[in-house]
């Protein structure tokens, strides 16, 4: 595993990347609305990138069609926009989005509930979103890669979620998916050693029920086993001398 360390330059350029993100997932926020479809979220996206000169880090990765995952209740995460899919009240939506300024990536996710959520949904954003903040707290140096992989563990498994195995938070910089992946169980005190200049994306998806995900025959959206509905909340962090730093804030 070859942990790549950015200098602060690199992670200056980071930061602009990230912060263009941010402007769309601003962008798309206000259509999160009872009758929009994923693929109105989809157009406007793809159009306040086309405004700020980004380059989406996920249209064609893979093969993926799509500048954003929009995943949608028991959906975990890689949905597919589309004009077919409308939200409704109490819906869920995971919006997961990348992109590349200048050669570097950046990549988020939030997840917003439709018109009214059941205390129950309620329950499960605020205490993702929650372990997200835990999990940044950890990104000190001299700490442990597990010790950010715990802080999400303990604080959702302890309020019965379940915490998806089978996908994971990474390394990133001039590509997607650097090392290290960033699991969110693990083990205080184990795994690399922490240091400046480490960039992760550190990204909780949890599920209501079970933790067991299936991938559907269109080959990526990955939905619940049991039709739980599932949160997804993602930063990318940089590791600093002065504390972590997030990049897509």
């Amino acid at each position: 595993m070859a942990i790549l360390i950015k200098t602060t330059a690199e992670i200056d350029k980071m930061r602009r990347s990230g912060e263009a993100l941010r402007q769309v997932h601003e962008a798309v926020r206000p259509l999160v609305v009872a009758g929009a479809s994923t693929m109105d979220l989809e157009n406007v996206a793809a159009a306040k990138m086309d405004a700020l000169h980004a380059i989406s880090a996920f249209k064609g990765y893979h093969g993926f069609p799509a500048v954003l995952c929009t995943s949608v209740n028991s959906e975990v995460v890689h949905g597919i926009p589309s004009p077919k899919r409308v939200l409704a009240d109490g819906d869920i939506i995971s919006i997961d989005c990348g992109v590349i300024v200048d050669g570097f990536y950046s990549d988020a996710a939030v997840t917003y509930a439709v018109g009214t959520p059941s205390p129950a949904t309620r329950k499960l954003l605020d205490v993702t979103q929650a372990s997200l903040e835990q999990a940044i707290l950890q990104a000190q140096v001299g700490g442990r890669l597990g010790d950010i992989s715990a802080a999400v563990q303990e604080m959702c498994e302890a309020q019965g979620f379940g915490v998806v195995r089978e996908f994971v938070g990474h390394g990133i910089g001039r590509s997607m998916h650097e090392d290290p992946q960033v699991p969110n169980f693990g083990t205080r005190g184990k795994g690399p050693r922490l240091k400046a200049g480490m960039v992760l994306a550190i990204e909780p998806m949890i599920n209501a029920g079970k933790p067991e995900v299936k991938v559907l025959p269109d080959g990526w959206t990955t939905v619940t086993l049991d039709g739980s509905y599932s949160a997804h909340f993602e930063h990318t962090v940089a590791i600093t001398k002065d504390g972590p730093r997030v990049l897509t804030r």
